[in-house]
């Protein structure tokens, strides 16, 4: 049956759930939980035996010239050990049946979906797209769903039924999105199990049958816009209006409470597992004879977790929790605000994987793979584009209007172009040049044409973006000393141009 390529989206609803329905969700996502192990193994071990086979090793040794012969001979060492989705699924019928108790817990629809998510889950192995598969435990297993809204768990009369169990939802009346979800058809649930301030919470995601509401404000124009990607802000350039934001702006990042519980949480380990680590030392430190703590030994241990352990971690997730939801509402902002000046997006391509291994926590903190991703969705979502080019091919940052190449460090945030135009903010500029770019080419003279239009926009959007850096700083020094008072007038544009090297940013 080919797959449906109508327009969904989700809606998620929480559920009203009492004591002894929690209970009975609890089993069945226990009894899910471990269908799903089950699956994944065997689908690994078919995996494996695939690997070894002859036929799978004379299917590498064809040439990649000749897709059709290679394509088929994989397809064959398949077959051979029966490794597919439909075969999985009929190994998950046969194999809850025998345990009888899962059987009765799941629902056939649903051993189905578990197979087909451990197939895909394996399958990318084979492909060389992951490492290994992760077997789940119970604070990793957050899911089920059904195939449709036939059979299995469903959604009728604004309540979730699977099985003899109806689960009511807790819907805003007065929420327009609600409102507009709840009026499409619906093609399948989701049940999600979540822990929120150390309470167990449950959810239903409907994934219904149309295009999601629009809000007023939130609207997509039609326009090119070009970006320039960096770690702690996104540049854009649209039409007639350009912008240099933040991501994950005045989102509290926990770090002294965290660390905190992370003193706490090792302090615990070292007390409950002493043999888990190697003895303690004394190190010259200066002049100073130091003792210090013995590292974790190497290998597989068996770790005792007490209460106070529990409790602390418990409260170091949910502030990790809140982090990143806080983060991804505010890097949403940020998504919705270039989308409004257009959604054809043009963009280098950039590693933010590479970026993870040099800059590490900042990554997560501001996360701008999430903002990517969410720009190339709604973007195609609006019937845009998202195209990206070459960055080597194109080196934004270091051309300039007459073509050519002036190479300059990270913490060189001007840009001085040799043709004697006023100094900008170089991810201003990167934005404004990525415009221009066409199949890895840039075409200067479309480039020089624009720019007079253009030169007004920048050198406000960089007004804009000193201005916030300004008013951000004034008041985390009145926090820290009501007395202290610093202005926040904005700079003027002969002020921009003689603040040369002095206006860096935190991080490239």
């Amino acid at each position: 049956m080919p797959r449906s390529t109508k327009p969904s989206f989700v809606l998620e609803l929480p559920l009203r759930i009492d004591s002894k329905q929690d209970s009975e969700l609890q089993a069945r996502f226990n009894a899910a939980m471990r269908l799903y192990n089950n699956l994944l193994g065997e689908a690994k071990t078919r995996m494996e035996l695939i690997r070894k086979s002859e036929a799978y090793q004379a299917a590498k040794r064809i040439s990649r010239d000749k897709k059709k012969a290679r394509s088929d001979a994989f397809k064959l060492a398949r077959e051979a050990y029966r490794f597919s989705d439909y075969d999985l699924q009929s190994y998950a019928n046969s194999s809850a049946k025998e345990s009888r108790w899962i059987a009765d817990k799941v629902d056939s629809n649903t051993q189905q979906k578990l197979a087909t998510r451990a197939f895909q889950a394996v399958e990318r192995v084979l492909f060389g797209k992951a490492k290994d598969v992760r077997f789940k435990v119970e604070s990793r297993f957050r899911s089920v769903e059904g195939k449709t809204n036939k059979q299995g768990i469903r959604w009728k009369d604004n309540c979730v039924v699977w099985s003899g169990l109806e689960l009511p939802a807790i819907i805003d009346t007065e929420n327009v999105v609600v409102q507009h979800g709840l009026s499409c058809p619906v093609k399948y649930c989701r049940l999600i199990r979540r822990e929120l301030n150390g309470k167990r919470r449950w959810f239903v995601q409907l994934v219904v049958e149309s295009t999601p509401y629009q809000k007023p404000q939130n609207y997509v124009s039609d326009g090119l816009v070009g970006l320039d990607l960096n770690v702690s802000n996104i540049a854009f350039v649209a039409d007639s209006h350009a912008g240099l934001l933040p991501f994950a702006d005045k989102v509290p990042t926990f770090s002294k409470e965290i660390t905190k519980l992370q003193r706490q949480m090792q302090r615990s380990q070292r007390v409950n597992n002493p043999d888990n680590f190697e003895p303690d030392f004394e190190a010259l430190i200066g002049r100073k004879t130091r003792t210090m703590r013995g590292k974790t030994k190497k290998g597989k241990q068996a770790w005792k977790k007490s209460a106070s352990y529990r409790k602390s971690a418990q409260k170091k997730r949910e502030l990790e929790r809140r982090k990143t939801a806080y983060s991804q509402t505010r890097n949403r902002c940020v998504v919705n605000e270039i989308l409004r000046h257009g959604k054809n997006i043009k963009t280098e391509n950039v590693s933010v994987k590479g970026w993870q291994k040099r800059y590490g926590k900042a990554i997560g903190a501001k996360s701008p793979g999430f903002v990517q991703s969410e720009l190339k969705r709604k973007a195609e979502n609006a019937g845009g584009s998202f195209t990206k080019f070459s960055t080597q091919k194109t080196a934004l940052s270091q051309t300039h209007l007459d073509g050519s190449r002036i190479k300059k460090s990270l913490s060189q945030r001007v840009h001085r172009d040799v043709t004697g135009i006023p100094e900008h903010h170089r991810d201003l500029f990167s934005a404004f040049l990525s415009r221009h770019v066409n199949q890895d080419m840039l075409s200067l003279q479309d480039a020089r044409r624009e720019y007079p239009g253009t030169e007004p926009s920048l050198l406000e959007a960089w007004q804009r973006h000193l201005t916030r850096k300004q008013v951000s700083a004034s008041e985390s020094r009145m926090s820290d000393s009501p007395s202290e008072r610093v202005s926040s007038k904005p700079p003027t544009a002969s002020q921009i141009a003689e603040s040369g090297e002095k206006l860096v940013e935190d991080v490239a």
